[in-house]
């Protein structure tokens, strides 16, 4: 039976087909037959990072495999050098079965907006802008009134620290990332308040939070902000929850 597949792809074979001999495993992975055979029996020395990498090439690893191959070798598993941009199929049936009247952003690593619901763009209007970071939440953040004007002035302070915090978090986990640069850099060059912010040295960590929003026809409304997070992918799901008492001042058939 064939090998599993070489790293160039020529192969489609899974991983751990019965039959693959030590020599064609080795030559997969780079290394000697003598030392995969080390390995295979637990008498080599800790394999070094390199030789972790072209293993999990070898054999097809997912992701989820290949980090877990990393840390029975006592290391860290590699960092993404991108998120994806596609949100996952079943993510996107689950927020079209949400309750209709909650809002819901989602961002990638990035802080790209890759998905909203009817419910926010009623609630934000249209928060996109033109060009090259029109989509990044911390550029317009820092370059547009868009969010800053659903905001009261606690948030729109809260919003300008976060957006800097989580971009600080963002170039932390993808620090070669050309495109998180070049926003550093605009930014930098363009926005004094976002030196400021940056100044404070703040990583993004928020999970949740109270925000109050400027609703176009409700007015001021009261919400319970929850991040959920996908860490297949990096993406981060926004759920904008009315508070109860926002809930029970806005209920059908009551007086106000």
């Amino acid at each position: 039976m064939a090998p599993p597949a070489a790293p160039d792809g020529a192969s489609g074979a899974r991983r751990r087909v019965p039959g693959s001999r030590r020599q064609e495993l080795a030559e997969l992975a780079s290394i000697s037959v003598e030392y995969y055979t080390r390995l295979e029996q637990g008498r080599a020395p800790r394999p070094s990072r390199e030789v972790l990498t072209t293993l999990a090439r070898a054999f097809a690893l997912t992701e989820p495999e290949r980090d877990h191959l990393f840390r029975l070798a006592g290391e860290l598993p590699p960092e993404r050098s991108e998120p994806s941009g596609a949100v996952r199929p079943g993510l996107l049936r689950l927020i079209s079965r949400l309750d209709p009247s909650i809002p819901v952003i989602v961002h990638d690593g990035r802080l790209d907006l890759v998905a909203t619901n009817s419910s926010a763009t009623e609630l934000f209007g249209s928060v996109a802008g033109e060009g090259l970071y029109g989509r990044n939440i911390a550029h317009r953040a820092f370059t547009s009134s868009a969010l800053a004007d659903r905001l009261d002035r606690d948030g729109q302070r809260q919003l300008l620290r976060v957006a800097a915090a989580e971009l600080r978090a963002a170039l932390s986990r993808y620090p070669d990332d050309l495109y998180l640069l070049g926003l550093f850099h605009d930014l930098t060059a363009t926005s004094p308040t976002f030196c400021e912010c940056w100044e404070r040295g703040e990583v993004g960590a928020w999970r949740s939070a109270l925000k109050r929003l400027h609703h176009p026809s409700a007015g001021w409304l009261d919400f319970d902000v929850e991040v959920l997070h996908d860490p297949e992918r990096d993406h981060r799901f926004m759920l904008y929850i009315l508070t109860s008492e926002a809930s029970d001042q806005h209920s059908p058939g009551r007086d106000d």
